[in-house]
């Protein structure tokens, strides 16, 4: 963050205006969104719908089909009919590893990223300013959790519709509803697929007030990710696994389905409010109380 950066932030946050939070939020996710992590972020998420709908072409146009054998990402096998499944198919991909792992970057190097850089004391000069930059920053990496997000579902749906044929949509229940219905869908699954990245976030930014490292920060919680995910796989370890983070972030598969089947869609939800609560307050206490030298 510049020197002009951090003095319209802490301008902002000193502010008596009611409309304080709204400046302070805007200069945050400025921030984050300016950087050149972020942007090769979103352009390496976006790179994954153009690969996976190429190869599923390619695979096609030799006379195969997609997803032979049941192998591939879910859905890939009904692209070829319809350029909407495309995304779907590219949510599922990214939803295990990319997108987490992005928003565990940013997440990570909220706070630690700061400190590293010297510019956190700058952003804490006006006093009882620690909560509100708190917010501010747990709002920017939410409002990252939504960009990553529609840009994987942006670019699949743009691929979709250049390589294969659009129209009505058959669900997984075998109904099938118009290509606005389709659409529709498309954009509630986009939306519960940014909801489940909730809980990673708040994870990252507790970890973000733990360290003055941003480096640190962010390999401690890309770690956190993985070893969750490998958790999730070991049948012998059920009886935690409903309460990893990870555990129900496929469920936004069942929006595909007529009628929609709400029980794990809630329970994802419910679990990322859990996580956004435990490890928010862990993170506003930790950074209320933190030693501030840089």
């Amino acid at each position: 963050m510049s020197q002009a950066e951090v003095t319209t932030a802490a301008a902002a946050r000193s502010a008596p205006s009611p409309l304080w939070a709204l400046s302070l939020f805007r200069s945050e996710v400025g921030t984050v969104f300016r950087r050149w992590r972020t942007i090769a972020l979103l352009g390496v998420l976006a790179a994954v719908p153009v690969l996976v709908g190429i190869a599923v072409k390619m695979e096609t146009g030799d006379g195969g089909t997609a997803g032979r054998g049941g192998a591939g990402p879910a859905f890939i096998s009904q692209v070829t009919n319809n350029g909407l499944f495309l995304v779907f198919t590219s949510l599922a991909a990214t939803l295990p590893f990319f997108l987490p792992m992005a928003v565990g970057v940013v997440a990570g190097d909220s706070v630690a990223g700061e400190a590293s850089s010297g510019t956190l004391r700058y952003l804490l000069v006006a006093p009882a300013g620690r909560t509100r930059l708190l917010l501010a920053k747990f709002t920017a990496t939410l409002a990252f959790c939504c960009a990553a997000t529609l840009t994987v579902a942006a670019s699949a749906l743009a691929v979709g519709a250049l390589l294969f044929p659009l129209g009505d949509v058959t669900l997984i229940s075998g109904v099938t509803v118009s290509f606005g219905e389709g659409l529709l869908r498309a954009l509630a699954v986009a939306g519960a697929v940014a909801l489940s990245l909730v809980g990673i976030a708040a994870l990252g930014l507790f970890v973000s007030t733990l360290t003055n490292s941003g480096i640190a920060a962010m390999a401690t919680t890309v770690g956190l990710l993985i070893t969750a995910q490998i958790v999730d796989q070991f049948p012998q370890l059920h009886a935690v696994q409903p309460y990893l983070f990870p555990h129900y972030w496929l469920s936004f598969a069942d929006l595909l389905r007529a009628p929609v089947y709400w029980d794990q869609l809630l329970d994802n939800l419910g679990l990322q409010a859990l996580y956004a609560a435990v490890f928010g307050s862990a993170a506003w206490a930790r950074f209320t109380a933190k030693d501030v030298t840089a």
